[in-house]
């Protein structure tokens, strides 16, 4: 992960995607964010668990929903990821039969928070550098080891890492108004959450490519025709046609038995696969960002 090169570009006044894509978000007349449905989400016994997230227990399934306090538009910093993360364990080792990640507002996810994560390793950039690109790879080996049936309900614009983890999930229902990006080479950092192996699987390689290196936009009808979104529903409907095809599947009690049936079949060996791409990481920290340094420091000299 390039955080010293996003680092020295912030630093130079050259980059702040962060606040471009805030720009963005916030220049959508219907993405508003409703603070009422914060509230009334955070009426919930999981307040004084989690801060930045809501954990529901619902009949049947775990319900998880973004809910930052302490970033826009539901960006991820690596405390968010670590509750993100504890979630999944609990869910995981409770007797729900699936689970369901969405978000409170009209921003699903808008990937890392960079201005945040800039401001960490102004002290000590080594060292916070390899804790942030860490907290990515627990963070996405969370999804990846979890092994009941993960629905995604994407109820507005899903960038960068909020958009790479989807294809690390069972189902994904989107709202029209939905739509992804993930503009890694813009600010010169490598796809994350295993995006550079699942987008070609699923999108196929050109349109792959064309997100991954050119950052190029997908409505929610086109990430549904090409098989990263399984369907779209009408905005004023979605939340109501989410709930009840997420209740009618926990009340199925062959769910969680299918979905383990399934593991022996190819997806603990691509499981393990997907696992390499953050391996290297713990072995070697400097390699998320030692290669992209050194034009930096080359172009400042």
């Amino acid at each position: 992960m390039n955080f010293l090169t996003v680092s020295s570009s912030l630093a130079n006044g050259s980059l702040n995607l962060h606040s471009t894509v805030k720009r963005k978000l916030d220049g959508e007349k219907d993405y508003v964010f409703d603070k009422r449905l914060r509230y009334s989400v955070r009426q919930n016994e999981s307040n004084c668990r989690f801060r930045d997230i809501v954990v529901r227990k619902e009949d049947g399934f775990t319900h998880i929903l973004l809910s930052s306090q302490t970033s826009d538009n539901n960006a991820l910093t690596p405390e968010i990821m670590k509750e993100v993360r504890r979630a999944l364990c609990n869910a995981s080792a409770d007797d729900s039969k699936l689970l369901l990640l969405s978000a409170v507002g009209s921003v699903f996810c808008s990937g890392l928070d960079y201005s945040y994560l800039i401001g960490r390793l102004s002290n000590d950039r080594r060292k916070e550098s390899t804790r942030i690109a860490e907290a990515i790879r627990d963070f996405v080996k969370a999804f990846i080891q979890f092994k009941k049936p993960i629905v995604v309900a994407i109820n507005g614009p899903a960038l960068g890492l909020g958009a790479s983890i989807l294809p690390l999930c069972d189902i994904v229902w989107a709202s029209e108004k939905a739509w992804f990006q993930t503009p890694y080479a813009t600010i010169r950092l490598t796809p994350a959450g295993c995006s550079s192996y699942t987008f070609p699987q699923i999108l196929g390689v050109a349109l792959a490519n064309e997100m991954l290196f050119c950052g190029r936009k997908l409505t929610a009808q086109e990430a549904c025709s090409r098989g990263l979104v399984s369907q779209v529903f009408w905005p004023t409907t979605f939340s109501q046609e989410v709930m009840l095809r997420v209740k009618e599947m926990a009340s199925c009690s062959a769910v969680v038995r299918n979905h383990a049936a399934l593991k022996p079949l190819g997806l603990t060996v691509k499981s393990s696969f997907l696992q390499q791409y953050w391996l290297p990481i713990k072995s070697s920290p400097e390699g998320c960002w030692k290669g992209w340094s050194e034009p930096v420091d080359k172009d400042e000299s």
